[in-house]
């Protein structure tokens, strides 16, 4: 059985299409002393992934083309020559966009057999660490504050919408659809919800804060990030985890307006932030997070694609705004 592997052909120039990807097959690795042979059973499909083909994501790498595309993993290990790790055991790696991949020890982290392992990709994995990290130690969300998210039907943004509900906060959401802001309010228990797209998102957005913004989580950048500026409250805090309306384009928005003056005025605190700032603090936040999700207090959407072949649709739609929640793509049972 070949390992399928799918490689970046070509940098895309404007927006990403799936011709920027070509399939491969080569031999399966044999694992040599102190490695490990993981099949993947599940991909993240990420807008920041996006970023790193444009080379704006430092953390990715330059880009380059004629190698296997990046992506955090789950799998299954089909063979290993490390004492600590057996076939058949669970891992969370970065084994990227191909059926099998070849991994030291050191950089797999073994996962919990009793939840679906796709979880650590989502809300047990890098996703909901960032919206864990990014609200509560860059946000620091108090009661009673008001708190809006940008994408917040996103993989990140419906988990940090309602992480700050259960801080006490009232939550504001930004998408990009009325049937998305509908069901951040039905079943994710948003307070309110706007739609960007609409001619009237302005004073839509003014209406549904009308105690201005305390908390401002900015995973989109651009005009969004300029209008709740002009919305924030004394004081207020902005976390910016991504700039997705800039991702797909070779022609990004300008900065917002006001900047440094609004943050002068109002002294505002804008920070950026890595989820791998927070490296140590990894464990207690997914022991937090498992509880949430155990008493229903938190609930992680999957948007799941199926086989390797079409994750460069899956990306390519994303980036669209075709998901809804953490989109994957399930590879192997």
């Amino acid at each position: 059985m070949p390992n399928r592997q799918i490689l970046i052909d070509s940098l895309p120039t404007g927006t990403l299409t799936v011709d920027n990807y070509r399939m491969q097959e080569s031999p399966i690795p044999e694992p040599g002393e102190g490695e490990v042979l993981c099949r993947t059973l599940a991909i993240s499909i990420d807008a920041g992934s996006r970023a790193g083909l444009q080379g704006s994501a430092s953390y990715a790498g330059a880009p380059k083309t004629g190698i296997v595309m990046n992506g955090n993993t789950v799998a299954r290990v089909e063979q290993s020559r490390a004492d600590d790790y057996q076939v058949g055991d669970l891992v969370s790696c970065g084994s990227g966009w191909q059926d099998y991949a070849l991994h030291s020890a050191r950089s797999l982290t073994k996962l919990d057999t009793a939840d679906d392992p796709a979880l650590y990709l989502g809300a047990l994995g890098g996703t909901g660490l960032t919206a864990y990290f990014g609200l509560l130690k860059v946000g620091q969300p108090q009661p009673n504050e008001t708190v809006v998210v940008s994408a917040a039907a996103g993989a990140v943004g419906h988990l940090v919408g309602q992480m700050a509900r259960i801080h006490g906060c009232r939550t504001v959401g930004i998408a990009g659809s009325d049937a998305k802001c509908a069901r951040l309010i039905d079943e994710l228990g948003f307070d309110a919800a706007v739609n960007y797209k609409e001619d009237n998102f302005r004073q839509t957005l003014k209406e549904c804060t009308p105690d201005g913004i305390d908390v401002y989580f900015d995973n989109t950048g651009g005009t969004i990030l300029g209008n709740a500026l002009f919305r924030m409250n004394l004081n207020g805090r902005i976390a910016c985890c991504g700039v997705v309306s800039q991702y797909d384009t070779s022609n990004p928005e300008p900065g917002p307006r006001g900047v440094p003056g609004l943050l002068v005025n109002k002294r505002l605190r804008m920070q950026g932030f890595l989820v791998f700032d927070y490296v140590a603090e990894y464990a207690a936040a997914r022991t937090t997070i498992g509880k949430w999700l155990a008493d229903g207090e938190l609930i992680a959407w999957q948007d799941e694609f199926h086989d390797l072949e079409s994750a460069p649709r899956a990306l390519v739609d994303l980036l669209a705004g075709g998901n809804v929640g953490k989109r994957i793509v399930r590879v192997a049972e």
